[in-house]
């Protein structure tokens, strides 16, 4: 991967709709040449989909909380997570260094919802406790990493 995919990568990111055309554009390539790159950069892996950003409250998913999941002694990570990957309303899983095991972002409707959530994420094999923060606001979300580099410094 060299610096001219790093910019057709950032540039996804950014507008994940942009034509070959645009992306020629703003990498300086033709639109073919653009083509086959993203083509390379699927296959290899490194473009693994693209989706829609939707407003959660939009579609009544109100509520947003991180969830901590601590383990038991003998609880085993992959079945644990296999499990958090059942529950419809787990976003995302983040295995963690730490007392936690994984993080999960978790997006319901309601504080009720939410309670009935954390009673399944408690009754998985593995799962000893939660310690469970709700979102009030949220000022930034699965923001891109534009740099060409992929520094974040």
């Amino acid at each position: 991967m060299d610096a001219l995919d790093r910019q057709i990568i950032a540039a996804l990111r950014a507008n994940g709709r942009a034509t070959y055309a645009d992306l020629g554009r703003q990498v300086g390539l033709s639109a073919s040449a653009v083509h086959e790159r993203v083509g390379k950069l699927e296959s290899a892996g490194v473009i693994v989909g693209y989706h829609a950003v939707v407003d959660p409250s939009s579609v009544g998913l109100g509520v947003t909380a991180l969830i901590g999941i601590h383990p038991t002694d003998t609880a085993d990570d992959n079945e644990v997570a296999d499990e958090l990957a059942e529950l419809i309303e787990v976003e995302s899983c983040y295995r963690v260094a730490g007392d936690e095991s994984f993080i999960v972002k978790v997006r319901v409707a309601t504080v009720d919802d939410l309670e009935k959530s954390l009673g399944r994420l408690r009754r998985i094999p593995g799962v000893a406790r939660t310690r469970t923060t709700v979102v009030l606001s949220t000022r930034f979300e699965g923001r891109p990493n534009t740099s060409d580099e992929g520094d974040v410094t």
